[in-house]
């Protein structure tokens, strides 16, 4: 991501901290603005983003993506009558991930400040861009975490190599869940499926 500077040249190259999108849009990563994010670009990059760094059974990989419909699901499952601006927060929650990728949590706690912080301007960005405060209520971060945790568990256990008494140490209890979740979330879809099905949710949600 980052220019380097041609050995034995006086001239300096810029130090390139922005990302070209398929959108023609160039988002500085470090300072990114709303104006720069677009929902397209977005769900192309999470429907190509493998979960679990790939170690996923299957012939696609789990998208961050079909991760994040997994989760607005499981919170609308678990809360039927909550706002869908709530929803539409947890399709977003891992949408900085189109340009900084889907790092696994304990490779997160070795890096530790640093990715958090461009992790976080990005959200902010994102939410502003789509109508939600930069910084959510504690509430609804509280809300949406439950629901990933819950979805991880179930990720763990159908694809991820988990046994159920390990992923219950990660994540938590197995959450309570319909058979329709199974049926349409819990089987890792090509990306073409997962970005349409993205663009299509969002587009439910922002226009609720």
């Amino acid at each position: 991501m980052t220019a380097r500077k041609t050995p034995g040249k006086s001239s300096d190259i810029s130090t390139r901290a922005w990302q070209r999108m398929l959108s023609g849009r160039r988002l500085d990563l470090l300072d990114p603005s709303p104006l720069d994010i677009e929902i397209a670009d977005i769900a192309h990059g999470l429907a190509r983003v493998a979960r679990w760094n790939g170690q996923t059974s299957g012939a696609h990989i789990f998208s961050v993506a079909q991760h994040t419909l997994l989760v607005e699901t499981v919170m609308r499952e678990q809360m039927p009558r909550v706002d869908h601006k709530f929803r539409l927060a947890a399709l977003l929650h891992d949408a900085p991930e189109y340009v900084i990728g889907d790092m696994i949590s304990p490779f997160k706690a070795v890096i530790g400040d640093a990715y958090k912080a461009v992790e976080a301007r990005l959200l902010a960005a994102i939410h502003l861009r789509f109508g939600l405060p930069a910084v959510l209520p504690a509430e609804l971060i509280a809300l949406t975490k439950a629901s990933d945790r819950s979805a991880a568990y179930l990720e763990a256990t159908r694809f991820a190599g988990f046994s159920a008494a390990e992923a219950r140490r990660f994540f938590g209890s197995p959450p309570k869940f319909s058979a329709a979740i199974e049926r349409d979330y819990l089987t890792p879809w090509p990306a073409e499926i997962a970005e349409r099905r993205y663009l299509e949710r969002f587009a439910k949600l922002a226009g609720g």
